[in-house]
């Protein structure tokens, strides 16, 4: 197990060297240069060249990729084009708020999903059967950022019973301290706080988790009547166990290796792919954060965001491969 998840580890820096490199061209491919834009359209043209050296710009692309990956092995995200901050400074509050709603996410999906998935399995052509796989269907199928709109026009303004927008109560802000407000709230003791915390991630969470709930729920129901075919269900059912258990207990445990899976891609794809929801829900999250710098050229803003993302895309990954052999001790790597 040791020496496996060191071969894995090592092989995270070819991947991640490949896809930072393939990034810092695409970026540059794009039109526009970022000093124009930093000044306006009214700036002369001796002031653009002259920022387009102090940042850098003026220099063959090798050099700046160079630079750039120096940056990197010394831990330094670079300095935002716009903002002339440390990205290493500016960026944990926007991971920090995917990360949270990227959890609650996919937490509501794997609550609601495997449940639907295990109860379908062990109705099998029923009409809940049918009625879980028509929703997870419809769940597929749904544009996210039409039922955000739902959400919104039905929950917070016609029944108003849920906020439209942000992470928090601007009437009650939260003091950052780990910038995860949930945990934030908590360590200061505000229980009013939390509880405004959590209204406001019910609906973006629901609306990010719908699709990861769907594919979860479909997974779970074909793996769970893969399991419950074998002959030790068989078995344990000729014994004389109640279903819940041969269910739950015995055929839960095997059927979880592809939808572990499934969760772990799903949860990756969530970091990279909230931007729909965050733009919707007014949510301040990496992937609003990525879409600035893109509006503005502020290429090591991109480029650090999507090494971030990806990297915590492949260390999920990661995990999961190495918890296939906690829960199934058959595995052997």
């Amino acid at each position: 197990m040791f020496s496996y998840t060191i071969r894995r580890v090592g092989l995270l820096i070819p991947v991640l060297l490949g896809m930072t490199f393939i990034v810092f061209m695409m970026i540059r491919a794009i039109p526009g240069n970022p000093a124009q834009l930093i000044l306006g359209q009214q700036a002369s043209k001796d002031a653009i060249e002259t920022l387009t050296k102090q940042l850098g710009l003026d220099q063959p692309w090798y050099t700046q990729f160079v630079h750039y990956l120096g940056g990197l092995f010394q831990g330094d995200l670079g300095m935002s084009l716009k903002t002339r901050s440390p990205i290493s400074d500016e960026i944990w509050p926007y991971l920090a708020a995917t990360i949270e709603l990227s959890l609650v996410a996919i937490l509501i999906a794997v609550i609601i999903g495997v449940n639907a998935g295990i109860i379908s399995a062990w109705f099998q052509n029923s009409w809940f059967d049918y009625a879980v796989m028509l929703i997870a269907l419809i769940g597929v199928s749904m544009p996210i950022f039409w039922l955000g709109l739902m959400e919104q026009y039905f929950v917070s303004i016609k029944w108003d019973l849920l906020p439209t927008t942000g992470r928090d109560n601007i009437r009650m802000p939260v003091e950052a301290i780990t910038h995860l407000y949930l945990i934030d709230t908590l360590m200061e003791g505000r229980f009013d706080q939390f509880i405004e915390v959590v209204k406001h991630l019910i609906l973006p969470g629901i609306a990010l988790g719908t699709i990861p709930m769907a594919i979860i729920a479909r997974m779970t129901r074909s793996s769970m009547l893969e399991v419950m075919r074998s002959d030790y269900i068989r078995t344990a059912r000729a014994k004389g166990l109640k279903m819940f258990w041969v269910v739950y207990k015995h055929s839960l445990k095997n059927a979880m290796i592809p939808v572990i899976t499934v969760i772990g891609l799903q949860t990756g794809l969530l970091l990279g792919g909230a931007i729909l929801t965050e733009t919707i829900f007014g949510w301040p999250g990496i992937g609003t954060y990525i879409y600035d710098a893109i509006q503005s050229r502020d290429y090591p803003v991109i480029q650090s965001g999507i090494l971030v993302v990806a990297t915590l895309f492949v260390l999920i990954n990661l995990f999961v491969d190495i918890l296939y052999a906690a829960i199934d001790p058959r595995i052997k790597y």
